[in-house]
């Protein structure tokens, strides 16, 4: 009985695009400028989706459910994942603008991509905690490049079932981008748990 009622009241869909959302609240207060997610669409995949036709970075995230750990990614195309880093930075508007133009990242906008990705899994921490019946830890499993059109990579075995959130985003007021969250299945395992407990 109680398996079931853990199932039926875990909404996958709500739960993935609450974690996205309070990443861009996190992030907002950190930056102290605004990011905007909206017009979020989760859907189930059986393969780690693309980014697009430009280069992004991927904000690894290690995802422990009842004792089983799996990954998800946030996917940022590359201008606004180094806005998010020179915000962090505390650099002035008119320099963020320019370093948006960045195609090479050095040892200070990698360290705050870093601390962007640390943010990012305390977010996911925080909604997980709240709505799983299960006890879960996210951490920041650190960030990669990923060229245009390539699968991110995760530690993920094909033909597994994510969530994928495709959201449009703007950081602060510059043109909006999109979004891609993957995050592996959840209520599976926390139905496992619950039935092998």
């Amino acid at each position: 009985m109680n398996a079931i009622r853990t199932r039926a009241n875990l909404d996958e869909a709500e739960l993935a695009a609450n974690v996205l959302a309070r990443m861009a609240t996190d992030l907002s207060m950190i930056m102290d400028r605004e990011f905007v997610v909206e017009d979020a669409r989760v859907e189930r995949w059986t393969q780690r989706p693309v980014g697009g036709a430009q280069v992004h970075i991927s904000f690894k995230l290690g995802i422990e459910v009842g004792g089983r750990s799996r990954q998800g990614c946030l996917l940022v195309p590359l201008p606004d994942a180094v806005t998010l880093a020179a915000f962090l930075m505390m650099l002035p508007d008119g320099e963020v603008a320019q370093e948006r133009h960045r195609t090479e990242l050095d040892g200070p906008f990698k360290e705050a991509l870093l601390e962007v990705g640390k943010f990012l899994a305390g977010a996911c921490a925080s909604v997980l905690r709240q709505a799983l019946p299960l006890e879960s830890t996210t951490r920041s499993d650190g960030c990669q490049g990923v060229r245009a059109n390539v699968r991110p990579a995760l530690s993920y075995s094909e033909g597994d079932e994510l969530l994928v959130v495709r959201a449009r985003a703007r950081v602060h007021d510059f043109e909006p981008c999109e979004l891609v969250l993957t995050l592996p299945t959840l209520a599976d395992v926390a139905l496992a748990e619950v039935l092998s407990g």
